[in-house]
């Protein structure tokens, strides 16, 4: 089965991409997997805290994760799949389209900012032309009613 690899951090054009991820895996019968990436700079302590640390950020991701999923499942019939990554954005989203070939397309949702799409679309984008697989972005600020007729 193809699946869409989306990005699940705290920016706002995040629920964009989900969005779009689940509508067209719910309407082409794929799945979705939902990659969230622990930065390493978040960890330069000792030890012990930085165990505490990288526990606290799991419990947020997966409460973060579990919103998208419910919807998913509630609204799409799409049984999402959490992926948690440490290390470089970048890095790590090539190593899971590497390791995982079911992957299909990335989906990334671009910001809506002055200052440009955002750094991971900005720095995937660089990255495309050795990807294996499209890139679809989304625009931060598109209604969900369209993004419902585009899908």
């Amino acid at each position: 089965m193809r699946k869409f690899l989306v990005v699940l951090d705290d920016s706002r054009e995040c629920l964009n991409a989900m969005r779009y991820a689940a509508l067209r895996a719910a309407h082409t019968s794929a799945g979705v997997v939902i990659l969230s990436i622990i930065p390493p700079e978040e960890y330069q302590h000792w030890m012990g805290v930085s165990d505490l640390m990288r526990a606290e950020a799991r419990e947020r991701i997966e409460a973060h994760f579990e919103v998208f999923a419910k919807w998913m499942r509630d609204k799409q019939g799409v049984n999402p799949e959490l992926v948690v990554r440490e290390g470089d954005p970048v890095t790590e989203i090539l190593a899971q389209v590497q390791e995982d070939p079911s992957i299909g397309i990335l989906v990334l949702g671009a910001s809506t900012e002055k200052h440009g799409p955002g750094p991971l679309v900005t720095a995937m984008s660089r990255n495309s032309g050795s990807l294996p697989i499209p890139i679809t972005i989304v625009p931060g600020d598109i209604p969900k009613e369209r993004l419902e007729k585009i899908t």
